[in-house]
């Protein structure tokens, strides 16, 4: 089978990931093998690559939004999947399902977790292997490059608004806008919330007010009002002292980023009056089922630039350069 490989972490380039012939894996017990139909390009494979995280082995196949078809089983059980179902593949791959955090329905937070396209094989690829326990159903509403960019940037989107306490009605800034939060707004503008959208392009800009944002400026700017709650999504830890500023008492800042430069000293003013600030990190499997289920209802649009799977890395060069409104997304099959 096909796949684009990281051999080494370096800053991209052109060939950052190399194409390889593999052998078709076989599953193991608690595995299905999935024939790949999509799989969409996340900020974190572009970490990945370039070494801002470190998996533990490499060579590696990144990628963790894989859309895919399910065409062998392993041993034991298969909980209730079958040959032939579509299903998808998220980030958090397995959980140990044993410790105090996975006991209280915080998996996300085990400590021996495993993800996909990180500690073990992803989505740039024709098949890969998946763990049964954390595989999800999809609607079958949502067609495959839709459902793509779902799998991450909708799942862990929607986790972040769910931290940052977001209420129907209220005022939400977002910081940042790629694929989590072209998505994100659509929720919120689904729960009736007027939204500031903060980033340096001027495209994503255009994007936000065609996707019903009150208010478009950058970083710096001033918002008309307060903001009730926010969430970062730019990995910038500079970002986190001027969107406290713009934030009503009482109200809550989530950050949504697996990596972000350091967060410079700032006054304690800027969380004083009650505020929150709180981090995102990874998502359970029920906010995956929970998130599907909604935006099949809403139903949510997701903006897709469309690569086949030998063009990987000018997909992470066009992300990387902000040259895509919404994601990415490899058509595999």
């Amino acid at each position: 089978m096909k796949a684009m490989r990281i051999y080494q972490q370096a800053p991209l380039h052109s060939g950052s990931l190399q194409s390889a012939e593999l052998p078709l894996p076989v599953p193991g017990a608690g595995q299905v093998r999935l024939r790949v139909l999509a799989c969409g390009v996340c900020h974190t494979d572009l970490h990945t690559v370039e070494g801002d995280i470190h998996p533990p082995r490499l060579p590696l196949t990144p990628g963790h939004q894989v859309v895919g078809v399910v065409d062998a089983l392993g041993e034991g059980d298969s909980g209730g999947l079958r040959i032939g179902d579509r299903v998808g593949m998220p980030w958090l791959h397995q959980a140990c399902g044993l410790c105090e955090f996975c006991r209280r329905g915080q998996e996300n937070l085990c400590p021996l977790a495993r993800f996909t396209g990180f500690h073990v094989d992803g989505g740039y690829a024709e098949s890969m292997l998946a763990a049964v326990s954390g595989v999800l159903p999809l609607p079958e509403s949502i067609s495959n490059e839709q459902a793509a960019p779902l799998l991450c940037a909708g799942i862990i989107g929607y986790r972040a608004l769910r931290l940052a306490d977001l209420q129907p009605g209220e005022r939400l800034g977002l910081v940042g806008f790629g694929a989590s939060a072209h998505l994100a707004i659509q929720l919120a503008r689904f729960w009736g919330c007027q939204v500031y959208v903060f980033t340096r392009s001027a495209g994503h800009r255009q994007h936000a007010l065609e996707l019903g944002a009150a208010w478009v400026g950058e970083a710096g700017d001033a918002p008309p009002q307060p903001l009730d709650r926010a969430v970062i999504f730019a990995p910038a830890g500079s970002l986190v002292p001027l969107t406290l500023e713009k934030l009503r008492s009482g109200g809550t800042l989530a950050i949504n980023a697996i990596h972000m430069t350091p967060i410079p000293e700032m006054p304690y003013s800027l969380i004083y009056g009650e505020r929150t600030l709180r981090s995102v990190a990874n998502a359970t499997r029920q906010d995956g089922v929970e998130f599907l289920e909604l935006a099949a209802q809403v139903p949510l649009h997701a903006d897709v630039s469309l690569y086949p799977l030998q063009d990987a890395n000018r997909a992470l060069r066009d992300l990387k350069d902000s040259r895509i409104n919404g994601e990415a997304v490899l058509l595999i099959d």
